[in-house]
């Protein structure tokens, strides 16, 4: 929680402080708007009475997330009274879906800017300071560019990459194609260029992003597809692994996973959401394929790529979802064996289709089937992990584990994540390291 405190002493010129929600498009925007402020001038600091802009980078994917944001904001109406001179700002997805009813709710805040308006953060903040508040960034038709700084980067050893923005299918309960606009693609020279210019600065992962990967490229005036693309990044020397999310089951080709499976540098792994194992509440969430569709998708990249790990979301307590379709998922996900999954409890979101629909799965029912499925997808990953101890894998060495700073993490190129035991200087580097114990969630070995 955000509390009021006294600025007087701490706050330093051109300062500012950025907390980010939501999925990795918003963590990269993130990055991506960091950047260009300390091109700017800006200092970042990790501490609100520190800084004398302070920035929200904001999800609306479910409700609860937008609450956290309306709590912070609530919390900075005191410091705002005491030093009117900071600046708050709300940027990203609930920006661009509340829009002015922001300064309404909240008329402490200054800047609302959206989802294709963060480029212009330097020059926005410039006219709030100079000529007031209130400022509304909102232009869903605005082509992202932005030159990246790719000296900023949390991991300099891993970059998202962004190829992609927006969502064309409109799944009955998914507020992103009304926050993130029509799907706009980068073209290859444009996407190689950013990677080399990050494997030049130490980058040896990169993971591209999309909304809807799976359709890069339909805009673009040339016939370009993923496959194409991810070919292209292969051939780039020094960039070691390449991962991409997220799929469509909709969109997947048979096509796609032949050229995953012949490319040596695309990793093992596929983020690929199901959402539900029922074709009824498919149908009703408007995601364009059946279950069958989903178990040949998977069937066959398994077949193409023995060694690929997948991984699923799934929501509960669709509306009208009876017990029966609630069965058929937890029936897809003990058959599929998925590497992990994301699961939520249906959230209205205002403005999607399914907002019409009556919202009749009581909470209590929510709840017990989103533990359920937990619980399953908590043995599943347990009881497939076992079966990796004694196995050899290459870990990409990331940085200390989050859980024993004494200890290194890293992560596959099927995505399980590994502790181990060794030195600072491996970090960065490939190393081989044998599986002796794991949990549902971690592998844990010994570097050999």
């Amino acid at each position: 929680m955000i509390n009021s405190v006294d600025l007087t002493n701490n706050r330093q010129h051109k300062t500012v402080f950025f907390e980010t929600f939501g999925c990795q498009m918003n963590k990269l925007d993130a990055e991506l708007s960091l950047g260009l402020l300390q091109e700017d001038g800006y200092k970042i600091v990790d501490k609100v009475d520190e800084a004398d802009v302070i920035l929200f980078n904001t999800c609306s994917v479910r409700q609860h997330a937008e609450d956290k944001v309306y709590s912070y904001l609530g919390a900075l109406k005191t410091l705002k009274k005491r030093h009117p001179e900071v600046i708050v700002g709300v940027l990203g997805c609930m920006a661009q879906k509340d829009g002015e009813s922001i300064f309404k709710r909240m008329p402490h805040v200054d800047l609302v800017c959206g989802t294709r308006m963060f480029s212009h953060l330097p020059e926005l903040l410039l006219k709030i300071k100079n000529h007031g508040s209130h400022v509304l960034a909102i232009d869903e038709n605005q082509v992202v560019n932005v030159k990246r700084a790719v000296t900023y980067r949390p991991n300099i050893y891993q970059a998202y990459v962004t190829v992609m923005r927006g969502c064309d299918n409109y799944c009955s309960y998914c507020i992103v194609p009304y926050v993130r606009g029509r799907e706009i693609s980068r073209t290859i020279a444009d996407i190689k260029a950013e990677v080399q210019a990050l494997v030049s600065n130490g980058c040896k992962e990169i993971t591209l992003l999309g909304q809807n990967i799976n359709s890069y490229g339909k805009n673009l005036s040339e016939n370009i597809t993923l496959g194409d693309l991810l070919t292209e990044l292969n051939e780039l020397e020094g960039l070691e692994r390449i991962r991409y999310v997220t799929s469509h089951p909709k969109d997947m080709s048979k096509e796609l996973i032949r050229t995953m499976s012949r490319l040596e540098k695309v990793c093992e792994h596929l983020h690929m959401p199901a959402q539900s194992g029922s074709d009824r509440v498919l149908k009703k969430m408007h995601r364009g394929y059946t279950c069958s569709d989903y178990r040949e998708l998977i069937s066959y990249a398994r077949e193409q790529i023995p060694s690929i790990t997948v991984a699923s979301d799934f929501i509960v307590g669709f509306p009208g979802e009876t017990e029966e379709d609630f069965q058929e998922t937890v029936k897809l996900m003990e058959e599929i064996r998925f590497q992990n999954c994301f699961i939520f409890k249906y959230s209205t979101r205002t403005g999607t289709k399914a907002s019409e629909l009556e919202d009749n799965v009581p909470d209590e029912i929510k709840r017990e089937r989103n533990l359920k499925l937990l619980d399953i997808q908590k043995r599943i990953s347990l009881e497939e992990n076992n079966k990796m101890i004694g196995r050899k894998v290459q870990v990409l060495v990331e940085g200390a584990s989050k859980s024993d700073a004494n200890r290194l993490s890293g992560r596959t190129r099927q995505n399980y994540i590994v502790v181990f035991n060794g030195s600072q200087d491996l970090i960065g580097r490939l190393v081989d390291i044998t599986i002796n114990d794991v949990t549902d969630l971690t592998l844990f070995g010994e570097l050999k």
